[in-house]
């Protein structure tokens, strides 16, 4: 590895430890759209907090005992005024549109300057040396002002306020030292700083480090903030967009899993599995264009899916155009037979006489059974696919081509029959030996 190669390498080692680790990949345009919306909602949020502060400081102003002499020159209301006007027209301008980089950077500049200059019009108000107004407690103001800029959870408008308050105070520092250059007021005595109007270098050393080191640390959580709300930005999207390939329910136990899940992770269950399966598909397939095969499919689907979810039911896969449904399997369920049965009976008849794409009939062949069952994660550690396996499963699978035999569209199996009760009227129709059994299983239908 090369020199430049190492100094990169440690470069990004150390602002992943300072700023936290940064999203993978490029940020989406909808994420940055989103983020950019909710930082100008923050802007509305801010002026209203400046409006109540320059609020709170005329109030204060107005009914604090008045020390200044007579016909002296009345600064401090003018500053505080002209801050007002400025807080309430930008925060009307936020309300209209979304202000520019170069406008919020501007403003920022403004506000620091304006509370400098309401600090300095202190000495021209009480008519006092200038050093006066470097003890106004009016300056813990500028700590407000810069923590007011993580509102917009962008670090530059914290180091712009900070840096610009920085600039401001050492500008009153200097303006006080050289204002008469006969008498700089310049101490080393604490006791006459405290008690005198002198000055104590030290003291305002003390005071543009503390503004430098609240500004940093702001400005370097906030970058950590804006990095994790980002990734939590692009989880958050891809969980929505993953429930779009897989089942919500599913989609939601993977981002919700305590541990990352992994190959042969699951568990073992009672469910009920229900198989839907197109009478005649291949023969309707061959008559559609791909496209026309497609988008009937999608409405043929987007039907079965309401149905589905209406009882509680997980679509686990899409095969061609089957689906395998689950119940009791990642949403509990203690009903899931019942309701396995309830959704074939509704897909029957949904399917019964609706037409789909350019009027092509879809009726629909179901198998249902209940049993023990795996339910878990299953593939390599690249790829997951989570589903229902076991020996159960496979007689559903049966059941379901059974109807081909027996020209019925619901097979059930008699665990289903018992465990979802008397409430249909069953009607046995044969018995099965299916693959790895050596006892049949009893199947009924439901009319």
């Amino acid at each position: 590895m090369s020199d430049h190669d190492t100094a990169t390498s440690s470069s990004k080692s150390l602002s992943t430890f300072v700023f936290g680790p940064p999203p993978e990949g490029n940020v989406p345009e909808r994420i940055s759209a989103a983020v950019e919306q909710q930082q100008n909602q923050s802007e509305i949020l801010v002026g209203w907090i400046q409006l109540t502060l320059v609020v709170t400081l005329g109030t204060l102003y107005a009914l604090s005992p008045k020390m200044s002499a007579a016909g002296a020159i009345q600064a401090v209301p003018v500053a505080l005024g002209l801050y007002l006007l400025f807080t309430i027209s930008r925060l009307v301008a936020s309300y209209r549109i979304a202000l520019p980089g170069w406008i919020l950077m501007g403003s920022v500049i403004i506000d620091v300057t304006l509370l400098m200059t309401l600090i300095w019009s202190f000495h021209i108000q009480y008519d006092q040396p200038a050093s006066f107004y470097l003890k106004a407690p009016t300056m813990l103001y500028v700590f407000i002002f810069i923590a007011l800029r993580a509102l917009r959870f962008d670090p530059r408008y914290i180091l712009m306020a900070g840096g610009t308050a920085i600039v401001g105070w050492l500008a009153l520092v200097l303006y006080v030292i050289l204002s008469d250059p006969s008498d700089p007021m310049i101490t080393r005595n604490y006791v006459e700083y405290l008690t005198s109007n002198s000055i104590l270098i030290g003291a305002e050393v003390d005071k543009l480090i503390s503004i430098a080191m609240v500004t940093v640390v702001l400005a370097v959580a906030i970058s950590r903030g804006q990095r994790m709300m980002r990734r939590a930005a692009m989880d958050q999207v891809a969980a929505r967009d993953l429930s779009r390939f897989v089942p919500q329910d599913v989609a939601q136990h993977i981002t919700h899993a305590e541990e990352s899940i992994k190959p042969g992770d699951g568990e073992s269950k009672v469910a009920t599995v229900l198989f839907t399966d197109i009478e005649g598909y291949s023969t309707l397939s061959e008559g559609m264009s791909p496209q026309l095969l497609v988008s009937t499919l999608n409405e043929y689907f987007g039907v079965a899916d309401e149905i589905v979810q209406r009882h509680g039911g997980t679509i686990s896969q899409y095969q061609g155009d089957a689906m395998l449904i689950t119940f009791n399997t990642v949403q509990a369920d203690e009903d899931h037979a019942a309701n396995a049965i309830r959704t074939a009976l509704d897909l029957r008849e949904a399917f019964a006489t609706r037409m789909f794409g350019e009027g092509t009939l879809m009726k629909t062949r179901c198998g249902i059974n209940t049993g023990e069952m795996t339910v878990g994660a299953v593939g390599s550690d690249a790829r997951l696919i989570f589903t229902v396996h076991g020996d159960e499963v496979n007689v559903a699978a049966r059941l379901e081509q059974l109807n081909k035999e027996h020209g019925t569209y619901l097979m059930v199996s008699v665990q289903t029959r018992d465990a979802a009760g008397p409430e249909f009227s069953y009607r046995p129709v044969c018995e099965v030996v299916v693959r790895g059994r050596s006892t049949p299983t009893d199947v009924f239908t439901i009319d």
